[in-house]
């Protein structure tokens, strides 16, 4: 970084990549910004230039950037490994550690605190946050999660065996049914009901659960100014919401009659082929640690299907688009559905919803990526 850089830098002042800190005096405080940003997504710990913006400089830079070092190794567990450079500024010196996004992540400090980058200020991560860190991570997958406050007995064992009897063609004794719920992470080996086990089997699953539902909006007006006309709160077990979503959609779809040979064939002005994968890659990819539904929304131009999460980790979506990244956010849950036949192991249902839409319509679906949502757009014939 030259002069000119960082005086750019300072001007912009701090945000979620940038932090300024007078002359090092606590390292306690040092080590949370470090964790943090290794936490987060890296970012840049610019000393000695104060909150106000002026530069302060640093006497003994040797002296400064071996503290650095040490902190960074032997305060934060695992050790996270940071650039230093110097700038000369204004006839002082300035230090600038460079932290990356960490590849060991959760990181903490040696005294046990995991720390985030939220906005421009650093702060300790919430139970929440710190699953999305694991997961994100992949040391730990939230859907095959323990739910401590439920038993076996809030499963619907009937439906589990009608699962297992209609998708995998097999009668199993009541007395195997505990070991074939664990083969499929549906409990724990304590018998307790893992996040999957509840959605897809659950009597009540949203009660432990309450983000796991889905709310379908109309909106009769091209955006959220407008008040819904109907709204329905989706809640159940994931096979009964996705059944419910679809005749939601096609009740507020216009439908074309084209003739095949001697019988008309109902088709909608957006293929059911294209909602049915939208919806269902919003359930098994959403990201269940974010307390908030899924939101369909039709539009008199346009369906949004608006999931909780960011892509997951190395997921884009020009990859996406190109059938190029399969990453699993949520295993079992897309494990379940595969067995379903509602997904495939191939990464290509996203490759069928833009080419179904396309021949269609000659229009194209949109993907968006913001903070806390992916929103996918389906355009519709009629819009």
């Amino acid at each position: 970084m030259n002069e000119l850089e960082l005086r750019q830098r300072i001007a912009k002042g701090e945000n979620f990549h940038t932090e300024f800190k007078k002359q090092i005096v606590d390292n306690n405080d040092l080590v949370k910004y470090i964790v943090s940003f290794a936490n987060t997504d890296g970012g840049e710990l610019i000393i000695d230039v104060s909150d106000d913006f002026s530069i302060i400089g640093i006497d003994d830079i040797d002296e400064i950037m071996r503290k650095v070092d040490s902190i960074a190794f032997d305060r934060c567990e695992p050790p996270v490994t940071v650039v230093q450079e110097t700038v000369s500024i204004e006839e002082k010196t300035v230090l600038i550690v460079h932290i990356p996004k960490g590849a060991q992540r959760p990181y903490r400090t040696k005294s046990g605190q995991f720390y985030i980058r939220s906005s421009n200020r650093c702060r300790q991560a919430s139970r929440e946050e710190l699953l999305r860190i694991f997961q994100a991570a992949q040391s730990v997958f939230y859907d095959e999660l323990s739910l401590y406050t439920a038993t076996q007995a809030d499963l619907h064992l009937d439906f589990f065996l009608e699962f297992v009897r209609m998708y995998l063609n097999i009668d199993i004794r009541i007395d195997e049914t505990k070991r074939i719920l664990k083969n499929f992470h549906l409990i724990t080996e304590k018998n307790i009901p893992t996040v999957t086990g509840m959605v897809f089997f659950g009597r009540d699953p949203q009660r432990y659960l309450p983000q796991c539902r889905i709310v379908c909006l109309f909106i009769r007006g091209d955006d959220l100014s407008v008040p819904p006309s109907d709204r329905k709160d989706v809640r159940g077990r994931i096979p009964e919401m996705i059944e419910f979503v679809q005749r939601f959609l096609n009740l507020y779809l216009v439908e074309e009659h084209i003739i095949k040979g001697f019988e008309p064939e109902t088709m909608y002005e957006i293929p059911e082929i294209a909602l049915r994968e939208a919806v269902i890659n919003a359930i098994a990819h959403r990201d269940y640690t974010i307390m908030a539904p899924i939101r369909i929304i039709v539009y008199i131009n346009r369906v949004e299907i608006r999931t909780p999460g960011k892509l997951p980790n190395s997921v884009t979506i020009e990859s996406m688009k190109v059938g190029g990244s399969h990453v699993l956010r949520n295993p079992t849950v897309y494990n379940l559905l595969s067995k379903m036949k509602m997904v495939t192991d191939s990464g290509s249902g996203v490759i069928r919803m833009i080419r179904s839409v396309k021949e269609h319509s000659d229009k194209d679906i949109l993907f968006k990526e913001t903070d806390g949502e992916f929103i996918v757009t389906l355009p519709r014939k009629s819009g």
